[in-house]
């Protein structure tokens, strides 16, 4: 029997044109454990997008202000009411417990900030659970295996400062804790690092769940894989890395970093 936390968590679909996976994606959030409020973004209205909210009967909202990643994220924060919101990537897939372990996290940790879990691949219909990227990321991400550490700002930023290890699509933001807008339009990939870096130097918890409890889609047509095709990544890196570096260490560590990122091309 499934547990009603609508008014506690909403999934907001930031919904792009008109991606053929839209509608496996919203299927994974109807099929949660725990039951959320579900509601549907877009600053490309279009009739398919459209179509498919009234075919679930979900709640559409458009961005009739100016459009773009940093902006749509942003327009979907403020449209959920609810105090946890997780901005689910039309692509991606999410394991029915995922909303029970953001709620269980939630309930444990004290004054939490960003609630997230362990992620896998989705490339094609086969689901990857190992490869050298998620390795990495699982590594840097362990000390917060342990709910001590939380709550150090020290720990997590740590974390950060060798690379973007918090997978965005399964992160979901205590709206309390964040401002809004809370995302910069300034880069085309690296949005959610920056913003995580932002939130990092606050108090409050990073709770992090390592099991995997949602499926993040590897594709041609991602933003990612586009951006580490035209090299675009390795300048929004840089940038980051910057924020916690001098400028010769960070170059050295994009080097290292980009080397880790070759497994997200296809």
């Amino acid at each position: 029997m499934q547990k009603d936390i609508s008014e506690l968590h909403t999934f907001v679909i930031c919904a792009y044109k008109e991606s053929p996976y839209l509608e496996k994606c919203i299927q994974s959030l109807k099929k949660q454990e725990y039951k959320s409020r579900i509601l549907l973004t877009t600053g490309t209205p279009n009739d398919y997008i459209s179509g498919i909210a009234e075919k679930y009967g979900i709640e559409m909202y458009v961005n009739e202000g100016e459009s773009g990643i940093a902006n749509d994220w942003n327009f979907g924060l403020q449209s959920a009411k609810t105090e946890l919101i997780t901005l689910a990537h039309q692509d991606d897939l999410y394991l029915p417990g995922y909303s029970r372990g953001i709620v269980e996290l939630y309930e444990k940790a004290k004054n939490p900030i960003l609630l997230f879990t362990d992620y896998c691949e989705l490339r094609g219909s086969r689901k990857v659970l190992k490869n050298k990227l998620l390795r990495i990321k699982r590594l840097m991400l362990f000390p917060l295996r342990f709910s001590p550490f939380w709550n150090s700002r020290f720990v997590r930023r740590r974390i950060l400062s060798f690379g973007s290890a918090i997978c965005c699509p399964a992160v979901t933001m205590v709206k309390s804790k964040i401002p809004i807008p809370l995302f910069q339009d300034n880069m085309k990939s690296n949005i959610d690092w920056q913003a995580w870096e932002e939130l990092s130097r606050r108090k409050g918890a990073f709770a992090y769940a390592p099991e995997p409890l949602m499926m993040h889609r590897i594709h041609q047509e991602s933003t990612t894989s586009g951006l580490l095709e035209n090299n675009m990544r390795k300048q929004e890196d840089l940038l980051v890395f910057r924020k916690f570096w001098p400028k010769p260490i960070a170059l050295l560590i994009e080097k290292l970093y980009q080397s880790s990122e070759k497994s997200n091309r296809l």
